[in-house]
């Protein structure tokens, strides 16, 4: 099948799209009434992202309710570190846990069983891909090495990555190693989607601020490039998004240096300033404030003409600057569809 009826791929190869397309970060997800009934027959989370039955179907239900033009891949960003050989589990109200990782002991992850244990993710795509409309795009994706490793080495979630970062100083050279091995398994993940009908990839750097320049280059973009240059290497010529929220100016190393593709932008970045950093013509998805969509009335419809006017005239696909929350009203997210293509 050719490109030309998909415009999310058009963008992505360069073209500008009036109006631009559109999807929303975490569109599969509890503002849904429809996903909240599958969640509550799933039980485990875990379990509920490796059942292809149950991921597919919630993959599917935002398509079949707002047409987005791409329907991305349910699953979590923490898959990863069970492919290598880590425990995780999620707790009800408080998030993800892990057993905290020592990242002197790198040695210890293994990389080779990553097709095996997220092989149901695979089978995931398989059944979404069928089940979607013509011009609607099938996105894959993965957490970034950095990211991962903030959640292994803190044990969840956590405010500023302390632990995270003084491992990054006091033990480099076991950091960089850890993250080689995440970047790996990350990489073999990746091009087992494509292989399984993904259409474009994304790299989630969802933690990537506030980190000095030195440390940005060590723990962000030398594993993203790493994970891009071994999809390439394998053959995998789709599109790939990076999103390295809160990377400030360094956004434009970070979209010159990594082989991305495309650039998704955070809620904080200023249009003008990224248009000034960023290469000519690399596409850019972003940026709308949830809470703006949260909001929703006249200040939704003026912050979304305001994006949109930002970025005419450079291939855009137009997305939130971080997930949708679960508090949204679902009626907000046909209004700010009806904005967005009443423009084209």
């Amino acid at each position: 099948m050719t490109h030309s009826n998909k415009p999310l791929l058009k963008v992505l190869a360069g073209e500008t799209v009036s109006p631009p397309p559109v999807w929303l970060m975490r569109q599969a997800g509890r503002y849904l009434a429809e996903y909240r009934e599958v969640r509550a027959r799933a039980g485990d989370f875990i379990k509920f992202c490796f059942s292809p039955d149950l991921a597919a179907e919630v993959t599917l239900q935002p398509i079949r309710r707002f047409g987005f033009d791409a329907a991305i891949l349910f699953a979590d960003i923490l898959l990863i570190p069970i492919a290598l050989g880590r425990k995780v589990w999620f707790v009800a109200g408080e998030g993800p846990r892990l057993e905290p990782f020592d990242v002197r002991q790198f040695e210890d992850l293994t990389t080779d069983t990553v097709r095996s244990v997220l092989g149901p993710v695979g089978e995931t795509l398989t059944r979404v891909k069928p089940e979607l409309p013509d011009e609607t795009t099938l996105i894959g994706f993965a957490g970034a090495p950095w990211t991962v490793a903030t959640y292994m080495v803190e044990g969840g979630g956590s405010k500023d990555r302390f632990s995270a970062r003084v491992a990054a100083w006091q033990h480099p050279e076991a950091f960089d190693g850890m993250l080689e091995r995440i970047a790996d398994a990350t990489a073999e993940y990746l091009v087992m989607q494509a292989e399984s009908g993904a259409e474009v990839l994304k790299i989630f750097d969802s933690w990537a601020e506030g980190l000095p320049e030195p440390l940005f280059e060590r723990v962000v973009i030398n594993p993203t490039k790493r994970i891009v240059d071994r999809v390439r290497a394998a053959g995998v010529t789709v599109p790939i998004i990076g999103f390295p929220r809160g990377a400030g100016s360094m956004y434009a190393r970070y979209a010159r240096e990594t082989g991305v593709n495309a650039v998704a932008l955070d809620t904080g970045m200023d249009p003008a300033y990224a248009q000034s950093i960023l290469p000519d013509g690399m596409p850019v998805q972003g940026h709308l404030d949830p809470a703006a969509l949260r909001a929703g009335g006249d200040a939704l419809d003026r912050e979304t003409d305001r994006i949109l006017d930002s970025w005419a005239g450079r291939p855009h696909i137009f997305n939130l600057g971080h997930g949708i929350t679960p508090d949204v009203p679902v009626d907000h997210v046909h209004q700010l569809l009806r904005r967005i293509r009443e423009r084209g």
